[in-house]
């Protein structure tokens, strides 16, 4: 099975929101099974910003930040395809465009679970079930990837 992780996800564990929040989105990541996880390209460019702008971190910093989740996770890409299924689905069922993008590559990347605290949890759509890992409860397919 395979999971898409979304740009909080990442940016928490970059310790973005406070020390308590990325040793839990740390202790997440580092459990998934390395060879499960994809990173939509969008969630990675998202990242990059974030390190910026809300961590005021610099380019160089950001940059190797963002490198290094490329060099230990598979890319999802966004083509074509996968941008014009995102507004399909930014229309049809009220998403942002850019969470959208991310939904609609983690499903062109045959994944089950979306790794999001952002998107409405238990949304699903060709396949993909976004679920916040940092809920009270635990997603059945993300608490067995997780045993």
């Amino acid at each position: 099975m395979r999971v898409a992780l979304d740009t909080n996800v990442l940016a928490y564990a970059e310790g973005v929101n406070g020390l308590a929040m990325k040793n839990v989105a740390l202790d997440l990541v580092g459990r998934l099974p390395q060879d499960s996880v994809v990173l939509p390209v969008q969630a990675v460019g998202e990242l990059f910003q974030v390190l910026v702008r809300k961590a005021s971190r610099s380019a160089v910093i950001a940059h190797a930040a963002i490198l290094s989740w490329c060099d230990a996770f598979q890319l999802a890409e966004t083509s074509g395809e996968v941008m014009l299924a995102a507004s399909d689905l930014a229309v049809t069922h009220k998403l942002g465009i850019w969470d959208a993008v991310i939904l609609s590559s983690a499903a062109e990347a045959g994944c089950r679970l979306l790794l999001s605290e952002d998107m409405q949890d238990g949304f699903t759509w060709r396949g993909v079930t976004v679920t916040n890992p940092f809920g009270k409860s635990v997603h059945p397919l993300l608490k067995a990837m997780l045993e």
